[in-house]
């Protein structure tokens, strides 16, 4: 009799309506109404993969929410909402919009199918569905959308300083203001300068300068040491940061060490004003955002800190309390 890996509960004996498999590796959201075919579907699919089970729609929905799967196996008849109902939710919901999501449905027509493929289904599977052939499918699938990924990272990365670039900045400041709200949490932002890094460059070459660059971002990064604190390379000499949940001290404080840190990887600038070494400037502002509050108008005060700080002699941090 299949086992679930970890739990040891036989597959019939498991009421809960969502148990994961194994660590690191595809996750995948079966939402079926019909015990035997989300057992049918979970003994084949276990073995390679982390599962979790849906009895309805409204339980799915939230699952895929909450797990954010790498594929969805989505049946069409369902007490509830159905199957299309679900989808639509789905593509409606940017954290679950871009889950591929194949349907394993008993309606068999031509229609049925088309109206899947066009709410945006990426397979379609018609019971009694062939064991093998899911597999297969499921296999391919997965394997296409890894690879989607990787060119979706890839897209997001700074060529020459490997860290995120503007795109991925522009993307996620907006994601992380809209948490904030949601939660009512205080969120940081900080834009950082290389001061006179044009004079570096005419001074040390254009090959010296990318090196400076890729020194200072990945320094910086390393100084951030929660997973979900962000730097972006903004553009050209400009640096971004992002620090959720960070309240105006801890991120002035951080922002401070880095300052200071930069000054202290002693990169000879003998053509800055201010210091034998490259230095850099940091504006920046916290805030606990309201709802309807544009997040470009607090973006416009974190670059006005930044002018503050170049104007008041560089290498330094001017911080904007709320």
């Amino acid at each position: 009799m299949t086992q679930y890996i970890k739990t040891g509960l036989n597959i019939e004996d498991v009421n809960d309506p969502c148990f994961a498999i194994k660590d690191n590796i595809d996750k995948i959201l079966i939402i079926d109404d019909a015990k035997d075919n989300r057992i049918l579907l979970s003994e084949l699919l276990i073995p390679d993969h982390k599962v979790f089970l849906a009895k309805d729609g409204v339980q799915g929905i939230k699952l895929a929410c909450k797990h954010n799967p790498d594929l969805i196996l989505l049946d069409v008849v369902m007490p509830g909402i159905d199957g299309y109902q679900v989808i639509k939710s789905l593509k409606n919901n940017e954290s679950t919009m871009n889950i591929p999501v194949i349907f394993i449905s008993s309606k068999i027509s031509t229609e049925d199918e088309r109206m899947g493929l066009d709410l945006g289904a990426v397979d379609y599977i018609t019971k009694p569905f062939n064991p093998p052939i899911v597999q297969a499918r499921v296999r391919n699938h997965l394997r296409s959308q890894r690879h989607k990924n990787l060119l979706e990272q890839l897209a997001l990365i700074d060529a020459l300083t490997e860290i995120y670039n503007r795109r991925f900045y522009e993307l996620n400041v907006r994601k992380v203001w809209n948490e904030s709200i949601r939660n009512n949490t205080q969120v940081s932002i900080a834009m950082i300068d290389i001061d006179f890094f044009k004079s570096y460059n005419d001074e040390y070459g254009h090959l010296k300068g990318d090196d400076a660059l890729r020194l200072v971002a990945n320094h910086i990064k390393k100084q951030l040491k929660r997973p979900h604190d962000i730097i972006a390379r903004y553009g050209g000499e400009e640096f971004a940061v992002i620090l959720p949940n960070t309240d105006a001290n801890s991120a002035e404080r951080l922002l401070i060490e880095i300052c200071i840190s930069i000054e202290n990887l002693q990169i000879l600038h003998n053509s800055s004003s201010i210091s034998h070494y490259l230095t850099i400037s940091i504006g920046g502002a916290s805030i606990i955002p309201i709802p309807n509050m544009e997040h470009n108008s607090f973006l416009g005060i974190v670059d006005e800190h930044l002018y503050q700080a170049k104007a008041q002699g560089r290498n330094r941090v001017c911080w904007k309390k709320s």
